[in-house]
């Protein structure tokens, strides 16, 4: 499974670009799946009153609605991404306004100054309304998803994390005492040369597997 998260600012084209990377991906014989961070504190799927609601309200921790053509299952807490993410079997998996993690990222915005408020070293592209008005920022291609939604896929296939034989990043979820902490791309690539160094030596290593490392202090 390969990740990649789309950012950027309200308006400013993240869901077109995600469409149009999704329609593609699709085209090219992916399966896909989404996870859509919704900035709204008092957000959620269930209504006040309903069966499912009661069923929460008693004291359920875990309330599933199922329908004939689709099946909610509605946690009551905010989960990590990486707890999300370990529901999916897709192929790829696109995130949506989703920054607090560090997977390989395309940002959209309107303009330049919405380019520099929230660029940093996981964006990878550039995309959404700002690609009409120019090519490159620094370095990143700036590439328009409703036009070149081909070139756009064909990065996001080199650049996209995950766990797999011929990863381009490396990708690392850290915890101390169970809380998630953010490591840059750069921290990454050094973590992911050292421990392979040190493990590549010892019995029983594999290649390219996930490697879990808990340290108890």
């Amino acid at each position: 499974m390969r990740v990649i998260s789309v950012i950027g600012i309200t308006d400013s084209g993240k869901t077109t670009t995600i469409e149009n990377i999704i329609k593609e991906l699709k085209r090219r014989g992916y399966t896909v799946g989404t996870v859509k961070e919704v900035h709204f504190h008092n957000f959620k799927m269930d209504v006040e009153g309903t069966n499912t609601d009661r069923h929460r309200k008693a004291g359920a921790q875990l309330v599933t609605a199922r329908g004939e053509y689709e099946t909610d299952i509605l946690y009551q807490e905010k989960l990590s991404i990486h707890k999300i993410l370990s529901f999916y079997t897709q192929d790829f998996v696109i995130l949506e306004g989703v920054r607090d993690t560090s997977v390989p990222k395309i940002l959209t915005a309107h303009d330049i100054k919405g380019i520099e408020d929230r660029l940093d070293e996981t964006v990878f592209a550039i995309s959404g309304r700002i690609s009409a008005q120019t090519a490159q920022y620094k370095g990143l291609p700036a590439i328009n998803a409703m036009t070149d939604v081909e070139k756009l896929v064909d990065l996001i296939e080199e650049r996209a994390c995950g766990f797999f034989p011929d990863r381009k990043e490396a990708c690392f979820k850290v915890t101390v005492n169970k809380r998630e902490i953010s490591v840059s791309l750069s921290a990454q690539k050094l973590l992911d040369s050292a421990v392979e160094a040190l493990l590549g030596e010892l019995d029983g290593y594999w290649e390219n597997g996930e490697i879990e490392i808990c340290i108890r202090k």
